[in-house]
């Protein structure tokens, strides 16, 4: 009984209403409420002293707040009165007024609204005057006094209370001090309790049994008991134990119970609940045995598998394509973050969607949730801020997951707001609800279509919390009494208004759902037995889960005890407004409740709550009066408030279930759940994670099947690292790490990936065993040869007939197609390269293991003890395949991994089991198993009796491969006995380079060649005739081949040569399986000669019986082969001795020097040689079904992610393979890249890799990275090949009216006549006669000799039709000197002719005034660094004008000032040849360019434009540049500078005004960090800046090719190149020209056309030139020129019609073949050939005219759908000849004619060559007669002659 009284007191009583409702069914029990508070201050305690005790007047709203407390079902209400105030003295007959009147109208307000007073007379501590008189409760003084206080209580409030209780907190007393011989206090206090009792009775005798009494011995003065009992009442079980344990002793007490601080809610139900009381029964006595038990099982069939990432964490671009700022953008600029880190780049996520989605797909999730930037689809927030470029990254998004398989979850809002909403107050400001509406409605629209589940908004709370409360996160307003409030409601709304303008407009139509991710921790009492803290605890969640979820899921309101508690605050808080709770009117209630299709939980921790008094402070746990803490047990992470409870996952979900989704049906989705790791150690490894992961994903689990839970979703935060807020990149969350230091962002999964994939697999963590597939289904069709031997050289040799002569066009030309759609993708690996685990459960050493030991045999010592340790990684190794999505996966089986000493007598199980795990789950997931019998790696054992040089290695094989066949053949269907048995038999047992390392070349690879042959077609044998029936599957040999190109395919003996070497490499193997079982005849001839010559009394070929032949012909279902490079033969005879495989071939060996390089040396990316291959397989073996089984290319170990080089490789190589299915008809059924990761490669160790993975070696967990190639190969197998891209369709269709079309000259060029008739020289003048400084030594002293030759090359225009011509005056013709001093009028007069025989031919003249050609009197007072010049200029122009402009319309100030600039005054490569100040003068020469154009367009705008009418302005060249990787931010930054420091330095200035901020500030920061003054840029003032914009009247625009960019950083260097800071390559699919700058990338063209349109105001623009070069022999079928029109022709149409670029015209370049100055004349240019052999320079049109003049005639390309157009009739001649006329030197002549005149042409050659001899020697003489003439006199006489 005393143990009793220790745990009970007077304190609280239970909720009548929950022992009648889940108890024992009684309905006399009170529904409590109360004591009303009032404000505590800072050092009040915590207890009843903190209730309203009267000092202060009654809160106005009081009356109100009982209403409502009535009308939440409450029936009485605590009073406590407080002795201390009513009577201060302790005298009754001296009551304080006051207090006595303020209790009286409260006890009136209550009655008044129905609710009965419990009145307290008294907690427990005596007050301090009190006690100081009397002493404490021991004190028979102090009792009296109190009995007085009490009868005094009951005279003044007994007409208006009839429930009293003595005092309230017995256990403070009982645990006082007692003094030594005092009686105790209890028992003092129960006799006190005795007397108030009869007190109370004798006054109010007919009131009954009202009064609560303390316990004591007299029980029977009790009319109630109240108890505080660590019992739950609401629970039926523990209320009942509670009930026994009391009613044992006090069977006829009413107890009664209730809660002091809260009430019940009503929940729009009949009847109250408290969800929380009812979680906290169910799982609050859980032992933790009970809680922690695990359940392995499966969730419901359809589970959504999810993992997740938010815009602003992941996908940088936080400026790119228009994208606003955000409020995280301006959080992190102005270094809020620790280390001043930012988002700007991320993960790189926007431009990395392939590998995003790769990840996802290794992962194997079936749903994705990411959110959207709204500040990257509406930059300013509002809609008519719309980005298309922010709308189509989504669109790509979308797309690439529903491609793969993955359902797209968008969450409209994460927490980054753009900033334009956030400077109108962001979520404070009511507009911002239309706003978000009309972007949600926007999202619906555009991608509802595809998206069918939406989040409104992910963890509001944080943001109402973190941004507005405490100001931690963005915006980072510090304001919990408002602006927090605030921003929930008008989130609360937009949430609404979002919904049902989804369920208005958009539901019926796309079917989605929509619901909102709410953040809720769970919440549990800090002492479980204290209902204050469960009270407390049930507060926390309301204040957090409910202040979003109440409204939303139940009634539209916020919950009744969150705006309780806020009101009591506020009444008690009447100097500091605590809170302020906005209202919602009836209509917005309305509108809020039931918008949400399901509930989206984020959980990721737990609080321990407990009671307390939060005072005025703002903030949840202030104005909630609860406190929050941690058990110190749980695991902690790297967040500081993330602790590992996973037991409140699945309690949170049941108090959800309870409390809010009992009326509102609907499922929860968990839409977030993870922790943090720091970024510290090994990352990797993230056992931690694993840990958590398992242990919530485990409580949902149990939710679902132990409590009905209806939980839908589990999403895993998140996809991988990001920028985690304001603690940047410190915390990890990802599943996959990201190496935030290497620009290419890569990616690499953690180990807690791959326990993830296994749920996934498993649905969950039920044992039973995964479904297995069939994979992919072979098309089984079995080779059936009937084929003669091979002649010598075979009839093969047809193939270089074929493609031996292509010219360089065709053979690079890309083919756009697709393969068919069963073909088989795959990619491979191999046992030993892999595996590792190289000796433990009872693995056999193979020969590579004993080679690889010894110490100095592989690079670094390198060995596969280890390698990739697939051994114990096969789900990471599923993972790449899985992402890959490849159709099949080839690799090989080790030998002694199942048989340890090489023979089934050491069966080893656990070896066998490894291949099964792996075979069942490649079915699993779709993909075929190819497997290799050997791959290289014998048994050691096997070896010690001599290996394949041992005949009884044949049976011991064909034992082998039986046992693969019976034990996994009923899952395998392909099958590859051996590995490129060449490279055994020559490297293994020839050369001895790898193991066994037998160096026996003359003899052993024959034998064991012929051991190999015969092992294979035993266990083909074995296969078909045991297994074949019932198995179904195919089996060959993988034999390996390079291309073999002769020397000179002109030359019979080298083909011959070509032929022989493809017969001893890939013939040696497959001449026998697939022709007549026998070895080629020109092997047997040539190793049988040799033999010979060698004296040996027999071939050292073995032969073939004829029953072996029979039994090797034929043994191949597919041809299989291995294929990397080309090598270039020619026939030698080589030496007799030694003995060697290698001589017996009589050729030597060279590499194809014109292709690229490989990590491995001689092996050459060829890719035109694979073709060529599969086409002589196909000749040469009757047309077999082929497979590729091994291709690909090494990179070297520094070569990590960012692998180009393989990118190319495979671009080109398969798009061979498809030329060779598509165009030839090669029956190419498969293709195996080569390989799946970087792994061991034999004798290179880990120097290079194959890998589309790379492989971290250095780390124990053996990390697999996806590379670029990886990203490249999936979408390789995703289009099945390289459809046409819409970059390459032709778009049929027109230019304008009135469309310019031209071609182009410059003066230097063509001209010739560099002396004659007074012109003055030019710097190209003096540049060309310098030694090395033009190719050949060529010049441009004649050139074309257009200066003589005007009618000639207008009579080439006119053949072309066009409408234009451009040509370029030359200054120093005109004005010698380059000033006005002397003007040269015969000059002038040759450009007067050629104006008017060009107007006469109705052709429009484009003078273009300066074309580099500067007079060389200017460079030598400096030239364009001299700013003189821009007077000069000037003047120079000015002539022009006033001669000319009543002709001429069309005006080009400055041709290409790039070029003067940079590559004249900074490389030195053209003239004037300066290289010695490349950081200073191309800017300073850029500079007066800018400015003397500037000065002669005005100058024709003021002085001649009125009177001409005339168009003037500037030429401006640049290529395209784009990233060489297209997802990586660092690679298009630097595409982006290669344009702006190409095009922008001279166009920024004339189009938008000054140059581009790029340029200026990088050039100036890197001038200032070199240590000098100012940035090396010249500035214009303002006066020049504005005299310079807008100084054109057109965009006149040269461009030729686009180069692919990438960063370089060339450290403190001072230069353009340094200050661009970029390198540029091409592509190596683009075709080549004559010039090694320009590549045939014709999409280039349309996208720079719209750079300028969007960067420049889409300008007029006029094409003022384009073309492309050739060199080498003369070809007048030009096809790659009109290729190349065809093709940038075009995508200008495509610019014009599509993207509305306002293109005025197009200028070929060029006219005719000219001097292409620093290159002489070896790149050609022209549409016409000039005959530079003929002194007269004869011009003759090349195809290409007629190409381009029918664009022209068509004014554009007429579509062929619309029939024949008249422009594509052939003009009618102007001479009609006879059909039997023939052309002779331009003439049309009969054949007779032709022939005499061939003849008298030979007779008059004759004649010419004697007179040239004659001549000479009378020039010879005469010029000694005439030495004193002056030299003028003899420039011009020998100009003359």
């Amino acid at each position: 009984m005393k143990d009793l009284l220790w745990v009970l007191s007077l304190s609280l009583l239970c909720l009548h209403g929950c022992r009648s409702d889940k108890a024992n069914g009684q309905e006399d029990f009170m529904l409590l409420a109360g004591p009303l508070m009032r404000q505590l201050t800072k050092d009040s305690d915590s207890g009843v002293n903190d209730a309203f005790d009267c000092t202060q007047p009654l809160p106005s709203g009081s009356r109100s707040y009982f209403e409502y407390v009535r009308s939440r079902g409450a029936n009485h209400f605590k009073v406590p009165l407080s002795w201390a105030h009513l009577l201060p003295t302790g005298q009754s007959s001296q009551p304080q007024q006051a207090v006595l009147s303020c209790y009286r109208i409260l006890l009136k307000q209550l009655i008044d609204v129905g609710l009965q007073p419990l009145v307290v007379l008294h907690g427990s501590a005596v007050p301090e005057v009190l006690q100081t008189m009397y002493g404490g409760w021991e004190s028979p003084a102090l009792l009296q006094m109190f009995e007085q206080y009490a009868e005094f209580a009951f005279r003044e409030f007994g007409d208006l209370a009839n429930s009293w209780m003595t005092l309230s907190h017995l256990d403070d007393i009982w645990h006082e001090q007692q003094h030594a011989g005092s009686p105790s206090p209890l028992q003092s206090i129960l006799q006190l309790n005795r007397n108030i009792y009869q007190l109370y009775h004798h006054l109010f005798p007919d009131k009954g049994k009202s009064s609560g009494l303390t316990m004591s011995p007299f029980l029977e003065q009790m009319d109630f008991l109240s108890v505080e009992i660590e019992y739950n009442c609401a629970s039926k079980s523990n209320f009942s134990k509670m009930n026994t344990i009391v009613s044992h002793e006090f069977t006829w007490f009413n107890i009664l119970c209730f809660t002091s601080h809260s009430i019940p809610y009503y929940t729009g139900k009949t009847g109250f609940r408290n969800s929380y009381q009812s979680v906290w029964d169910k799982f609050g006595t859980q032992t933790t045995a009970e809680r922690d038990q695990f359940l392995n099982e499966s969730f419901p069939s359809g589970f959504q598998w999810a993992t997740s990432s938010e815009s602003f964490k992941v996908e940088g671009g936080w400026s790119e394509d228009g994208k606003g700022e955000t409020i995280w953008d301006r959080f992190g600029h102005k270094g809020q973050v620790p280390g001043n880190q930012t988002a700007d780049l991320a993960c790189d996520s926007y431009h990395k969607v392939d590998y995003d989605v790769y990840l996802l797909r290794g992962l194997h999730v079936n749903t994705y949730q990411f959110s959207i930037s709204w500040a990257r689809i509406f930059p300013f927030g509002h809609q008519g801020s719309h980005s298309e470029k922010g709308a189509l990254y989504y669109d790509r998004l979308i797309n690439a997951l529903l491609e793969s398989g993955i359902q797209p979850v968008i969450t409209l809002y994460h927490w980054d707001l753009p900033q334009a909403l956030q400077d109108y107050g962001g979520w404070t400001n009511a507009t911002i609800v239309a706003a978000f509406k009309d972007y949600a409605d926007f999202c619906f629209s555009r991608f509802g279509d595809r998206v069918k589940s939406w989040n409104t908004f992910s963890s509001p709370w944080v943001v109402s919390h973190a941004g507005y409360g405490t100001g931690e996160h963005p915006p980072g307003m510090k304001d919990y009494v408002v602006a927090s409030y605030q921003a929930t409601h008008n989130i609360l709304k937009s949430h609404a208004e979002a919904w049902h303008v989804y369920n208005d407009k958009h539901r019926k139509k796309q079917g989605g759902k929509v619901g909102i991710a709410l953040n809720s921790d769970w919440a549990e009492p800090m002492v479980a037995s204290k209902p204050a803290d469960v009270t407390a605890a049930d507060r926390y969640l309301q204040f957090m889960l409910g202040w979003f979820a109440h409204p939303i899921f139940v009634d539209g309101d916020y919950p009744a005890l969150l705006k309780t508690q806020i009101e009591q605050k506020r009444n008690r808080c009447p100097f500091s407004e605590p809170a302020r709770l906005p209202s919602f009117t009836a209509e917005e209630k309305q509108r809020i409740r039931g918008t949400a299709d399901f509930l989206g939980l984020n959980h990721y921790t737990s609080r321990l709550v407990k009671n307390s008094f939060g005072g005025c402070i703002p903030g949840p746990q202030g104005v909630g009066d609860f406190q929050a803490h941690v058990d110190p047990s749980w695991s902690s992470t790297a967040s500081d408030w993330i602790y590992s409870a996973p037991w409140g996952l699945r309690r949170l979900l049941n108090y959800i279930s309870a409390e809010y989704l009992n009326v509102t049906k609907v499922p929860i989705h968990i839409t977030g759940n993870g922790m943090p790791i720091k970024y510290i150690g090994n990352t990797l490894n993230d056992k931690s994670r694993i840990q958590y992961m398992r242990s919530y994903i485990n409580e949902a689990l149990k939710a679902i099947h132990l409590d009905g839970v209806d939980v839908q979703r589990f999403t895993v935060q998140s996809l991988m690292d990001g920028f985690e807020g304001n603690h940047g990149y410190t915390q990890r969350f990802g599943l996959h790490h990201v190496n935030f230091a290497d620009a290419d962002r890569p990616r690499t999964p953690k180990q807690s990936v791959y326990f993830y994939s296994e749920v996934i697999k498993r649905n969950g963590f039920s044992s039973k065993n995964v479904a297995v597939f069939k994979g992919v289904e072979l098309q089984l069709t079995r080779y059936s040869p009937a084929l003669p031997p091979s002649e010598v050289p075979s009839k093969s040799m047809v193939v270089w007939e074929k493609f031996s002569n292509q010219s360089m066009f065709e053979k690079k030309l890309y083919h756009y197609g697709t393969f068919p759609g069963s073909f088989l993708w795959g990619v491979s690996s191999s046992a030993y390269q892999i595996e590792g685990g190289w000796n433990i459960d009872g693995k056999g050493p193979s020969i590579w293991d004993k080679f690889t030991q010894k110490p100095g045999n592989i690079p670094g010592s390198a060995n596969g003890n280890v390698a990739c340790d697939s051994y114990n990684r096969l789900e990471e190794d599923l993972y790449m395949l899985r992402a890959l999505r490849v159709k099949s996966y080839r690799f090989s089986l080790s030998w002694s991994r199942i048989f340890p000493d090489g023979l089934r007598t050491s069966l080893n199980q656990k070896g066998v089991d490894y291949y099964n795990r792996l075979i069942d789950n490649l079915l699993a997931y779709n993909i075929t198993p190819m497997v290799t019998l050997y791959h290289w790696d014998l048994p050691q054992a096997l070896q010690n009796i001599n290996g394949w040089d041992n005949i009884t290695i044949i049976d011991i094989f064909n034992d082998f491969c039986d046992f693969c066949f019976a034990t996994f053949g009923n899952r395998v269907k392909f099958w590859m006995t051996f590995n490129q048995p060449h490279t055994i038999a020559w490297s293994g047992y020839g050369l001895g380079q790898i193991p066994p390392n037998v160096k026996m070349p003359g003899d052993a690879p024959y034998r064991v060649a012929h051991n190999l042959l015969k092992a294979h077609a035993k266990a083909y044998h074995t296969y078909d005739e045991k297994y074949r029936k019932s198995q179904g599957g195919l089996v060959s040999i993988a034999l390996n081949a390079d291309w073999i190109e002769p020397t000179d395919v002109n030359v019979p003996r080298e083909v011959v040569a070509a032929d022989r070497a493809l017969q001893f490499q890939i013939g040696w193997f497959a001449h026998p399986i697939f022709k007549n079982g026998d070895y080629p005849d020109a092997m047997k001839w040539q190793v049988g000669n040799k033999s010979e010559l060698q004296g040996l009394s027999e071939s050292r070929l073995p032969a073939f019986t004829e029953e072996e032949k029979a039994f090797i012909r034929g043994t191949a279902d597919v041809f299989c082969i291995n294929h990397y490079t080309t090598k270039i033969v020619s026939h030698i005879t080589a030496r007799l001795s030694p003995q060697s495989y290698e001589h017996d071939q009589d050729l030597s060996e060279a590499e194809e020097v014109d292709s690229p390089t490989t990590a491995i040396s001689k092996q050459r990316a060829v890719a035109w040689g694979l073709r060529r291959l599969l086409n002589w397989i196909k000749e040469e073996y009757g047309d077999p079904e082929i497979y590729i089984t091994e291709n690909g290319v090494s990179t070297d170990k520094e070569t990590t992610f960012d692998d180009t080089a393989r990118v190319f490789y495979y671009k080109t190589y398969i798009d061979e393979v498809l030329k060779a299915y598509d165009l030839d008809g090669v029956k190419v059924q498969g293709y195996i890249a080569t390989s799946l990761m970087d792994s061991f490669e034999w004798l290179n160790g880990y120097t290079v890799g194959f890998g589309f993975h790379r492989v971290d070696f250095t780390n124990p967990n053996r990390p697999r990275t996806p590379k670029y190639s990886a990203h490249y190969y999936y979408q390789v197998i995703k289009d099945n090949g390289f459809p046409l891209p819409d970059d390459e369709r032709v778009l049929y269709g027109h230019f304008r009216k009135n469309f310019i079309w031209s071609t182009a000259t410059a003066s230097y060029q063509i001209e010739g006549g560099w002396r004659a008739d007074g012109k003055g020289l030019s710097i190209w003048d003096k540049f060309a006669h310098t030694p090395l400084r033009v190719f050949n030594d060529d010049n441009g002293d004649i050139a074309c000799d257009s200066y003589n030759k005007v009618e000639e090359d207008v009579a080439m225009l006119k053949q072309l039709k066009v409408t234009h011509y451009r040509f370029s005056i030359s200054w120093p013709r005109v004005l010698p000197d380059g000033t006005n001093k002397h003007i040269n009028e015969a000059g002038l007069s040759y450009y007067h002719r050629l104006v008017d025989a060009l107007l006469a031919a109705n052709i429009q003249p484009h003078i273009t005034l300066y074309h580099w050609d500067l007079p060389q009197a200017l460079q030598d007072v400096g030239g364009w660094e001299n700013d003189t010049i821009i007077d000069r200029f000037r003047d120079y122009a000015d002539l022009i004008f006033s001669r000319f402009g009543h002709k001429v319309k069309f005006w080009i100030t400055i041709n290409e000032p790039y070029n003067i600039a940079n590559v004249g005054h900074g490389y030195g490569a053209a003239a004037p040849g300066i290289s010695f100040r490349p950081g200073t003068l191309p800017y300073i020469v850029g500079h007066n360019l800018i400015k003397a154009h500037a000065e002669a367009w005005h100058l024709y705008n003021g002085k001649y434009r009125a009177e001409q009418k005339g168009l003037i302005s500037i030429t401006i060249n640049s290529d395209w540049s784009e990233p060489r990787n297209p997802y990586k931010q660092e690679d298009i930054d630097a595409a982006r500078r290669v344009v702006q420091f190409y095009i922008g330095w001279f166009a920024h200035p004339i189009y938008n005004g000054d140059y581009s901020n790029m340029m200026k500030t990088i050039i100036r920061e890197r001038s200032l960090a070199a240590g000098l003054p100012k940035s090396r840029l010249p500035e214009f003032t303002p006066e020049e800046i504005k005299r310079i914009k807008g100084t054109y009247d057109y965009f006149g625009f040269n461009h030729y090719t686009t180069v692919l960019a990438f960063p370089v950083d060339y450290k403190n260097l001072q230069h353009y190149d340094a200050d661009r800071g970029a390198g540029t390559i091409a592509d190596r699919t683009w075709l080549d020209s004559g010039s090694s700058w320009l590549k045939v990338s014709p999409f280039g063209f349309r996208r720079i056309l719209n750079f300028i349109k969007e960067e420049y105001g889409n300008p007029p623009i006029i094409i003022t030139e384009n073309g492309m070069s050739e060199r080498g022999p003369i070809d007048l079928n030009d096809v790659h020129r009109s290729h190349y029109y065809e093709k940038y022709i075009n995508q200008v149409l495509k610019a014009y019609l599509l993207d509305g670029v306002d293109i005025r015209g197009y200028t070929a370049w060029s006219l005719m073949d000219n001097l292409e100055w620093a290159t002489g004349f070896s790149e050609r240019f022209g549409l016409f050939y000039v005959n530079r052999s003929d002194p007269k320079l004869p011009r003759l049109a090349k195809n290409s005219v007629a190409s381009y003049s029918t664009i022209i005639k068509c004014n554009g390309f007429p579509d062929p759908a619309s029939g024949p157009h008249e422009c594509l009739n052939p003009d009618a001649p102007t001479i009609s000849p006879s059909s039997d006329e023939v052309s002779f030197l331009g003439m049309n002549l009969s054949p007779s004619q032709a022939e005499r005149g061939l003849y008298s042409t030979f007779f008059l050659l004759i004649l010419t060559i004697l007179g040239v001899i004659c001549a000479s020697f009378c020039f010879f003489k005469a010029k000694q007669n005439y030495r004193d003439i002056s030299p003028i006199e003899a420039i011009y006489m020998e100009k003359k002659f």
